[in-house]
């Protein structure tokens, strides 16, 4: 059976389905949705996505800030949204599902990790958000083969995922420490890993699927500024995301990045990020 998940931060998602969201979900044959940035109620998903859909829905503490969603054909068999120490506020950025394939348990998680800013509060949230990460994947691992985090991460992992990487060194979003996590979550597992900051950790051993479809190429990028010439010019960012334990990495097919055909087209300034998986 094949499973279609899309991920995609819809930054608003009444505003997405207002310029034309609706449109590319009613043709893309989606099993499986991961949202973020939905700043809206459950009822406000319920209502534009339809009767079809099965939505489970975390919203952010802050009214009309972050919030995640999982939207699926089937329905969840148990979900949590907990990650993290119990004082760290992760509302409206973590949300777990277990769905029932066959005889398999899927696991997908959609995910809005902070975007920080370098030397404020922001900056030690997104930190502990990754830390608190890092420790949840393993945890994943053990808990089934098949487990999946999706989202829009939020950090450019190596120079091949920002256009503009060599002005963004010192910025928030591609900072030598928080790309250290993403080489100990995607390290060879169980082996010691030195990141671009000279910290030392052990590999975790999931995979990058965009990065194993695409190979070692500049993009495909998913995010771009809505100011200036960044779309049209393809000055972008790769931060959005499947991030696979590797018995599911080895089910994945027709990795898509759904870039719009033009700037006044776009529902988002991410585009949905599309894998098929042969379960």
């Amino acid at each position: 059976m094949s499973v279609r998940i899309a991920t995609v931060n819809v930054n608003g998602v009444r505003a997405a389905f207002r310029k034309g969201m609706g449109d590319w979900l009613n043709t893309r044959g989606i099993d499986i949705l991961a949202l973020q940035e939905v700043r809206a109620s459950t009822e406000d998903l319920e209502e534009l996505l339809g009767p079809d859909w099965n939505i489970l829905h975390d919203a952010a503490t802050a009214k009309g800030r972050a919030g995640v969603a999982l939207a699926s054909r089937s329905t969840a068999e148990i979900h949590r949204v907990s990650l993290g120490a119990d004082d760290f506020d992760t509302a409206g950025r973590w949300l777990e599902a277990d769905y029932k394939i066959g005889d398999k348990i899927l696991t997908v998680v959609s995910t809005y990790v902070h975007s920080g800013e370098v030397d404020t509060p922001k900056q030690v949230e997104k930190f502990k958000f990754l830390e608190a990460m890092q420790e949840r994947l393993p945890e994943l691992a053990k808990h089934t083969d098949y487990a999946l985090v999706v989202g829009d991460l939020n950090v450019g992992h190596t120079e091949l995922d920002i256009k503009n990487w060599k002005g963004n060194v010192k910025r928030a979003g591609f900072l030598p420490q928080e790309r250290a996590y993403f080489d100990r979550f995607m390290g060879p597992a169980g082996e010691n890993v030195t990141g671009p900051d000279g910290s030392t950790g052990t590999g975790l051993g999931w995979v990058d699927v965009g990065r194993e479809a695409a190979g070692q190429v500049p993009g495909p990028y998913t995010w771009w500024s809505w100011r200036g010439q960044a779309f049209d010019t393809d000055a972008g960012w790769r931060i959005d995301y499947h991030l696979a334990t590797p018995a599911l990495a080895a089910l994945a097919s027709n990795y898509t990045v759904d870039r719009a055909e033009s700037y006044d087209t776009r529902w988002s300034d991410h585009t949905p990020v599309v894998v098929d998986y042969n379960l």
